[in-house]
């Protein structure tokens, strides 16, 4: 009778810890499905973010009066893209776009350098493509002023030649990877145009309008979402 009461609590307490043991193992189960559910679900609910892209390339000075001549550039462009849907966006930010190179014109052969601040307005369509990588395409027009204008001939140095602001279209396309929830980086290709001229300043060593076009750079995107 004692061994026979021994032996059913033995199996008793065997049958509460494998009721234990699979009720953990359901609880475990159900909080990692729960702490994934939110993760997501921050995710997908991410409106805000900071994205930062810049490269190097050239573009071409088109002239009125004087000789066209192309500039090398090296741009930077810091934005924050606002989410108001699952694909679309808009952002707007700072750019700088430096330009340098040679040419030639009625004052004679020169090396041309020029700063230029950029403020884009821009909307933002992103789509994953499998699991882990996304493209990132960016459109719209800018407004953009001189901040430094310089031209050094063989025997004098000439500034602010240019000044005023002017205004383009762009068109920017970034295929990235997503090494985190937030943050992703990968390579990015911009081109752009400007639609208005600048004009040069009264009594300076020429007269003329002139724009840059067939801008194209080739470098990086950065994505941090909040």
């Amino acid at each position: 009778m004692k061994l026979t009461l021994l032996v059913s609590l033995d199996k008793l307490k065997n049958y509460i810890m494998k009721k234990l043991q699979t009720f953990t193992l359901l609880f475990a189960i159900l909080m990692s499905t729960s702490l994934f559910a939110q993760e997501v679900e921050e995710k997908a609910n991410s409106k805000i973010s900071v994205i930062a892209y810049g490269g190097i390339g050239y573009g071409i000075v088109d002239n009125d009066n004087q000789s066209n001549y192309n500039l090398n550039s090296n741009s930077g462009d810091l934005v924050i893209n606002y989410k108001f849907s699952k694909n679309f966006g808009v952002a707007t930010g700072l750019g700088l776009n430096q330009l340098s190179g040679n040419g030639f014109n009625s004052a004679g052969q020169f090396y041309h350098e020029r700063d230029l601040i950029k403020i884009p307005l821009l909307l933002s369509i992103d789509q994953n493509v499998g699991d882990n990588f996304k493209v990132f395409v960016y459109l719209g027009p800018y407004a953009q002023t001189i901040v430094n204008d310089e031209y050094t001939f063989v025997n004098a140095k000439v500034e602010d030649v240019y000044e005023g602001w002017n205004f383009g279209f762009q068109l920017g396309l970034g295929f990235l990877y997503d090494v985190s929830d937030r943050f992703s980086l990968g390579l990015n290709y911009l081109g752009q145009s400007d639609l208005s001229k600048l004009e040069t300043k009264n009594n300076q060593i020429i007269n003329d309008e002139q724009r840059l076009k067939n801008l194209n750079t080739v470098g990086l995107m950065f994505i941090l979402d909040f």
